[in-house]
């Protein structure tokens, strides 16, 4: 098989919020097409007066409520997802309201809701389908199709895989990274911090540079939504959690049950700041986003995890999140939620076990057991805004992480029966068995029961 050559800061990037694959990939989209448009002729520049942009599959039923209209346009204007303001998308909250596109020779204007929502159902290679083209009158001047394939990646028709280094210790399997451990005496962290040197050429100073900044900004979301009360913006009426649930868990010293409410509060926490459309990580998802900040700062607050042991949990977190990516999909709208959330607790339950100095074995069993429970898990979002059940499910997510790192670091390893290969690979076929209506385009499961009550 093809080995993993996914970057730590592709699968971990900043952007705002809401839905990764709604928000920073269409941004991604339209700041790159505006690059192809600024290449062309100056005649054909000219020339243009009319832009069109068609969403298929769940880009169009849940895009609304997503926000990808306005991730899309704030991506023409320029804006890029690691650099933008937390209040970027703000500025588009008017559909209607058009925003002149600089073409070099002229300006074009486009406004947010002359976007088409185009087909559910569609043939295109991925579910999550953009069309963007350039017109003059009915002649085409450019077209390209892309995909946001999940987790912010962004493909297209035509797109090849970068030229980058070749992984020091390929593999494409746990299996095979085991295999790499067991033979060559070295350990997780230590793998996949070699595996990123050679592959994007990046120093090891510069790796830790970039995990601690991605560590900051975690934390940060937790910390905002901790401290933040009131509505979330949508016609849903979503009262704030996280702020409640801290409090309550700080009267009773976090100790007992105030240990467990504690930690659902940073999971609501930054997982209400991603619903609000503010800047997160992905990890691996917008939609997954509050589960592994809620165990950084679980560990750190609460057990004085050091730096350099975060570093190293989140590190074992990647090589869980590069198999369940290469091997089966982070993306809601190809599995449902087990990619997203399920994908978020597999990688935190493995970021606890082995930030706790615990080896790769404990660290394999605690990482399955989260995925093995929550295999078949649909994403089902109310009214296409990522809240219900998105931001509590975060909640659930991360408290299943530490309950398999529980199991995982208190019974023997050879109790374990399942191995994460094959918990991966039910995944997948549970993936592509599930119904479209379950996979993020809000036609079932409680997104249609919450309408109809």
């Amino acid at each position: 098989m093809v080995p993993v050559t996914t970057s730590i800061f592709e699968l971990l990037k900043i952007g705002p919020g809401p839905s990764s694959s709604h928000t920073i990939g269409p941004m991604k989209a339209g700041f790159d097409f505006m690059r192809l448009i600024r290449e062309l002729p100056e005649a054909d520049r000219k020339r243009a007066d009319g832009l069109e942009i068609r969403l298929f599959g769940s880009l169009s039923a849940t895009g609304e409520g997503h926000g990808t209209p306005r991730a899309i346009l704030s991506g023409m204007l320029g804006s890029q997802p690691d650099t933008c303001g937390a209040d970027t998308l703000e500025r588009f909250m008017d559909k209607d309201k058009p925003f002149d596109l600089d073409l070099g020779v002229k300006f074009l204007p486009f406004a947010p809701g002359e976007i088409i929502m185009d087909a559910v159902q569609h043939d295109y290679a991925h579910p999550n389908t953009m069309i963007f083209r350039l017109k003059a009158g009915d002649t085409v001047l450019l077209e390209r199709i892309y995909y946001s394939v999940g987790g912010g990646f962004l493909r297209w028709e035509g797109w090849e895989e970068p030229q980058r280094g070749d992984p020091v210790y390929p593999y494409s399997t746990m299996a095979e990274l085991k295999k790499h451990l067991c033979e060559r005496s070295i350990r997780l962290h230590e793998l996949i911090l070699a595996n990123e040197m050679s592959i994007t050429g990046a120093t090891e100073d510069e790796i830790n540079m970039g995990l601690d900044h991605i560590i900051s900004v975690m934390e940060q979301a937790v910390e905002t939504g901790i401290q933040t009360s009131g509505v979330l913006p949508g016609p849903i009426g979503l009262q704030r959690k996280a702020a409640a649930m801290y409090n309550r868990a700080r009267q009773e010293y976090f100790q007992g049950p105030g240990f467990i409410k504690a930690l659902n509060a940073y999971a609501l926490a930054a997982s209400e700041e991603n619903a609000a459309g503010h800047c997160v990580v992905t990890a691996p998802t917008c939609g997954a986003a509050g589960v592994i900040p809620a165990i950084i700062f679980m560990l750190k607050r609460h057990t004085g995890a050091l730096q350099t042991e975060l570093r190293e949990g989140l590190l074992a977190a990647c090589a869980i999140g590069f198999l369940c990516k290469h091997n089966a999909s982070i993306s809601g709208a190809e599995v449902g939620c087990q990619g997203e959330v399920g994908v978020a607790s597999t990688m935190a339950a493995a970021m606890i076990a082995y930030a706790r100095g615990y080896r790769f074995q404990v660290t394999e069993n605690a990482a399955e057991i989260a995925l093995e429970h929550h295999l078949g898990l649909t994403c089902d979002p109310v009214g296409g805004f990522v809240q219900i059940p998105c931001i509590e499910r975060n909640a659930m997510g991360a408290v299943k992480a530490f309950n398999a790192y529980l199991i995982a670091s208190t019974l023997d390893e050879s109790y374990q029966k399942v191995d994460l290969d094959k918990a991966i690979r039910a995944m997948a076929q549970t993936g592509r068995d599930m119904s479209g209506k379950y996979k993020e385009t809000s036609e079932a499961g409680l997104a249609l029961s919450f309408t109809e009550c």
